[in-house]
């Protein structure tokens, strides 16, 4: 047995179902979930001592890599002054500043603990300053686990194959409505259907918890009109796209500005933090300027704004690694692409910027609808070869996989070097191995061969030191 298999078995005597997240689990895909003991660049290595690379990045916030010293110094100066006050600090009024500069739109921000109380604060506040009730959120899109917006949720929820949540009264989804993303007729129908009662419409900008579906030409600029002429507020959930598309999020690489708009992961650095904002009008409306009532004893907390200060003043400052690190994932999914082509797979690649994911379906994938025929278990036995090959990806086929500035190249074709025999099949993944023919056990619903759980290991990887990389990232202009 695996240290991690151990320490899986130690943790169901304490943690409900031995996790802290249910898609930790791994269930979804018929495994044990690793568990990290470390994690620099690109790179984690689990308690059992075997190194991945990482294409999770803490699902999503790692966008310069694991362990970046400027950020880790940050936190440990932060750290020694205090771990918290429970009172103002000059450090949040920085991060505040900060973002309502790099934020389209944004007037006023308030910070919280997590991407779930920023969408439920933000849903709030368009409640209170419409005086309406009723909210309009897509089917597959999810927005954290607050009670009104389990309903046709994404991410974990659609790997459990669950319809929302128990313990959730029929009360508190009564006013919850739910359109078809992609769909900007299922939107003016519950406007229609629902004439002066519609407070807001939430929609992630780039749905990422159902795999990862970009807006159609067109959808989120219709969101805007759509709102604009029935009187309701425009959320963008930017908990995943928030300073991961561009400097200005979603928002300014669409070029659609929300009226509100809710951030977590990268504006923490890893740390637990969220924060929503907008319009003043609107913001204007919360405790203590308004009626609206949202607190938190520990928001803003220091060492959390000074991680998330120093990752965004990064990612200002250099606005270069944007391109930088769209090229390496175009070049990374475009790959994928070309290895399904040449094997004459159906499975369609989504991607956009550093986030993408496959469909072990017939593309296209649009929308929850599509995404849902996916074959769960092919993906399975595809993620389980992976992780035997040192490749770790979210274990979900709902979830996306991310990069960060830390990959190079040289990380993405790892483990290229062994040239297949007559009649193998190739990787559906850059940087795994090739693998024989006969390795193949299991069937997938559109005939196509999947790994085996038990593949060989793959050789030790060389990849470069922490060092060797921080001089490749003063190279690049820091």
């Amino acid at each position: 047995m695996t240290r991690s298999a151990e320490l899986f078995e130690e943790a169901k005597r304490y943690i409900p179902g031995g996790v802290n997240s249910p898609v930790r689990a791994f269930a979804a895909i018929g495994d044990c979930p690793r568990f990290i003991a470390k994690a620099d660049g690109a790179y984690l290595t689990d308690a059992d001592g075997k190194e991945y690379i990482d294409y999770v990045c803490s699902w999503g916030p790692m966008i310069l890599g694991h362990n970046r010293r400027e950020i880790r110094e940050a936190v440990t100066e932060a750290a020694a002054r205090g771990l918290s006050y429970g009172a103002a600090t000059e450090i949040e009024v920085e991060m505040a500043r900060l973002v309502c500069e790099l934020a389209p739109g944004v007037e006023l921000v308030r910070m919280v603990n997590s991407g779930t109380e920023a969408v439920m604060s933000a849903i709030r506040a368009a409640r209170g300053y419409t005086g309406r009730a009723k909210i309009i959120k897509f089917n597959g899109c999810y927005h954290g686990h607050s009670d009104c917006l389990l309903v046709q949720a994404g991410s974990g929820v659609m790997t459990a194959g669950l319809p929302g949540s128990a313990g959730v009264p029929a009360g508190c989804t009564a006013d919850t409505l739910t359109a078809e993303y992609n769909d900007l007729g299922s939107v003016e129908a519950l406007f229609q259907a629902n004439p002066g009662e519609v407070a807001c419409v939430v929609v992630e900008p780039v749905a990422a918890n159902m795999g990862v579906v970009p807006p159609a030409p067109g959808f989120l600029q219709g969101l805007r009109q759509l709102c604009d002429r029935h009187g309701s507020l425009l959320i963008f959930d930017e908990v995943i796209t928030g300073f991961r598309l561009s400097v200005a999020g979603a928002a300014g690489y669409f070029g659609v500005q929300p009226d509100l708009v809710t951030y977590g992961k990268i504006i923490g650095a890893g740390m637990p933090v969220g924060a929503y904002g907008g319009r003043r009008g609107v913001m204007e409306r919360i405790s203590p300027l308004g009626p609206v009532y949202q607190a938190g004893t520990l928001s803003g907390n220091p060492v959390a704004m000074a991680a998330g200060f120093a990752q965004l003043k990064l990612l200002r400052d250099h606005p270069q690694w944007y391109d930088r690190l769209r090229e390496t994932a175009g070049k990374f999914f475009e790959e994928i692409r070309s290895i399904l082509a040449a094997q004459g797979l159906p499975y369609p690649v989504n991607h956009l910027g550093s986030l993408g994911c496959i469909f072990f379906t017939q593309g296209p994938v649009t929308n929850h609808t599509q995404a849902k025929t996916a074959d769960t278990a092919a993906f399975g036995a595809y993620c389980r070869y992976l992780l035997d090959r040192g490749i770790y990806c979210a274990p979900s086929q709902f979830e996306a996989m991310f990069l960060s500035d830390a990959h190079t190249e040289e990380d993405i074709q790892e483990g290229r070097g062994a040239e297949p025999d007559a009649g193998c099949h190739p990787e559906l993944f850059p940087g795994t191995l090739r693998w024989r023919q006969k390795s193949f056990t299991t069937v997938s619903s559109f005939g196509t061969a999947i790994p085996r759980a038990a593949a060989p290991p793959a050789p030790p990887r060389r990849r470069p030191s922490c060092s060797s990389r921080e001089s490749r990232w003063r190279k690049s202009g820091l």
